[in-house]
């Protein structure tokens, strides 16, 4: 009756000892760091080797290093060493690389290799800035109206219409024109080149005949989303300057950006960096002049400039006339050529693509440069004193050949992968913000004081669990110590779970869910508890009043349990940044201790009473 077969004992022991094998790097204290990446997104082979060659001729004993994807982390044994390993691997490498002061665990190799690591903490436990923006979503849209009434503009005039007046409201693009015949041609053309975006609508006004175009709600909601996602990214570039080793930066409802930077305590330095402007420029490639003469020579020929490329720090010879700038950019997606060659796609507006369309017409057969242009905020010592300053800072990003007459929507090809097709089309929407940000909220979060947040959590997980772990033991007898050890079997299965889970991370909330749980997790034990005891008084034999406590709890719990899952799945998906820490904690909480509730303390109560005939219950 009250036996489990064998699979069922080795999958609770598989699952408990794996949630403690992923729970261990918890354990293992933090140690001073380097983290070192590419604002590409990747690392040169090299890289480390660079690294290391630097840091041994500078006398720097590095005590543990490690590449992850896209990023190295070296480890020292004191902050001493740290920070001056961080100013060594600054001069030994370009400024396209981020060096960030850091906080590494000290896992060990092998747990490291089968991907075991601790969980991520939040800002209120490591300390640092957060900033909640709101993007105007109007401005946005404004922006928007006014590429479409310059669109209007260039469309109307390569279709030879006469006699008409364009002009915008905040919502609406208004086409006045002298007669009716000429409205409806103008709507012709309109309408095959926008009716997909536009809704159009006609009016009489006495002798005027006017064409109204509203943007559509699809549309709407399209430009509001890539507002965000430009934004998003421009941040994030912004951000790689403060050398921020983890920072977070995420769409939070539909209008707000949340900023987390751990470890940065200048709030005006981090105002500063974010508010930094960047834009592209489209340059001829002087093909006529050699730009290695150029650069060591220092003499550039007239009506040309010297620029680098980006990643090969090549010089290369730009004409001074630039061709079009960042600013006609309305969209950029990475995608593939008719070859199935990787490509970036970009759309320009009006103006830009009859401007564009003309220059490449002149220039086919012929290289085009791509000149990527970021203003820096950098920190520099004048007589004692830190000065900040704005440094302009041009790279050549792409460079391809002018294949044919472009104009509104055309490819950069000859690109190396899907990556570099992706990093270009967000660097060219990431030029500027697409709408205006405004801080709504603003929190910094020191040091020790996250260290103590971390103290006084551990602490009440503590007294709570040793509470509680007293009453069982006390009033359930050897029925307690039973739910005692699925409570701590309880514990290590919501660390594990929240360390091997990508992205979670654990906050104070986080903390709270976690306390909640220590003693929500004991209320189904108590429950079969009661249910036992009930059975023995009804007369009923030991081993039939075990098999009844647990079959009859069953469905009480699950319903209790299953009301306080969905509540918790409503805080997550409609709750922000605390409240869904607190419901993944609960969550994970809830489904552990049903776990070890009902499957654990069976399986330890049928492997002791399950062979005895009569046996005297202690609970």
């Amino acid at each position: 009756m009250n036996h489990y077969p064998l699979w069922k004992y080795l999958l609770i022991l598989i699952v408990i000892a794996g949630a403690a094998l992923y729970a261990l790097p918890n354990l293992y204290p933090n140690v001073p760091a380097v983290q070192i990446s590419h604002e590409s997104g990747e690392l040169n082979a090299t890289t480390l080797v660079t690294l290391r060659q630097a840091l041994n001729e500078k006398g720097i004993e590095i005590q543990g290093e490690e590449q992850q994807g896209n990023k190295i982390l070296l480890r020292f044994t004191d902050t001493e060493t740290q920070l001056r390993a961080s100013e060594v691997s600054k001069d030994a490498l370009d400024g396209r690389h981020v060096v960030a002061l850091n906080l590494a665990p000290a896992t060990p190799g092998w747990l490291r290799a089968i991907g075991a690591s601790p969980m991520n903490l939040g800002l209120d436990l490591r300390g640092g800035v957060h900033f909640l923006l709101q993007v105007d979503m109007a401005a946005a849209i404004k922006k928007s109206i006014n590429s479409y009434r310059e669109s209007f503009r260039g469309t109307l005039k390569d279709a030879k219409l006469k006699r008409y007046s364009v002009t915008q409201t905040k919502k609406q693009v208004k086409v006045k024109f002298r007669d009716a015949d000429s409205r409806t041609a103008g709507l012709e053309v309109l309408k095959t080149e926008y009716g997909d975006e536009l809704i159009f609508t006609e009016e009489n006004n006495g002798d005027s005949y006017i064409l109204s175009a509203k943007i559509s709600e699809d549309m709407a909601r399209e430009i509001q989303s890539l507002a965000i996602q430009q934004n998003i990214q421009t941040l994030r570039n912004r951000v790689n300057e403060l050398g921020v080793a983890e920072p977070v930066i995420q769409q939070q409802g539909a209008e707000r950006i949340v900023v987390q930077l751990p470890g940065v305590q200048d709030t005006a330095q981090a105002k500063e960096i974010l508010g930094a402007t960047a834009t592209v420029e489209f340059r001829m490639v002087d093909e006529q002049n050699d730009p290695f003469a150029a650069a060591e020579s220092g003499r550039v020929p007239v009506g040309s400039l010297l620029y680098y490329e980006r990643d090969s720090k090549n010089p290369i010879l730009l004409k001074r006339e630039v061709m079009l700038t960042g600013d006609r950019v309305i969209n950029a997606t990475s995608g593939f050529d008719e070859s199935g060659t990787p490509a970036a796609i970009i759309t320009l507006d009006g103006r830009g693509a009859s401007r564009f369309s003309k220059v490449t017409a002149e220039n086919i057969k012929k290289l085009m440069a791509v000149v990527f242009i970021d203003n820096k905020v950098v920190i520099i010592d004048k007589d004692g004193k830190k000065i900040r300053k704005t440094i302009k800072s041009e790279e050549v990003i792409s460079v391809a050949r002018i294949q044919e007459q472009l104009s509104k929507r055309f490819q950069i090809e000859g690109l190396d992968s899907t990556h570099e097709a992706l990093k270009l089309s967000l660097l060219l929407r990431a030029g500027a913000l697409a709408a205006p940000v405004e801080i709504v909220e603003e929190r910094t979060v020191g040091p020790s004081l996250g260290q103590e947040n971390i103290q006084l959590g551990k602490k009440s997980i503590a007294i709570g669990f040793i509470l509680v772990m007293i009453f069982m033991a006390l009033y359930y007898r050897l029925f307690g110590l039973v739910a005692n050890l699925a409570l701590t079997a309880n514990l290590v299965l919501i660390i594990g779970i929240m360390s091997l889970i990508p992205g979670a991370t654990l906050t104070l909330p986080g903390i709270a869910g976690i306390v909640l749980t220590v003693g929500m997790a004991v209320d189904a034990n108590v429950l079969i508890f009661e249910r036992i005891r009930e059975e023995l008084r009804n007369g009923n034999s030991p081993q039939a009043s075990i098999h009844a406590g647990y079959a009859k709890a069953l469905s009480t719990i699950a319903d209790a349990n299953i009301t306080t899952l969905i509540a918790s799945l409503v805080l997550f998906v409609f709750g922000t940044g605390p409240i869904k820490g607190f419901a993944v904690t609960l969550s994970i909480g809830i489904l552990c201790s049903m776990f070890t509730a009902i499957m654990g303390t069976r399986a330890i109560i049928n492997l002791y009473y399950g062979n005895k005939k009569s046996p005297t219950l202690a609970v």
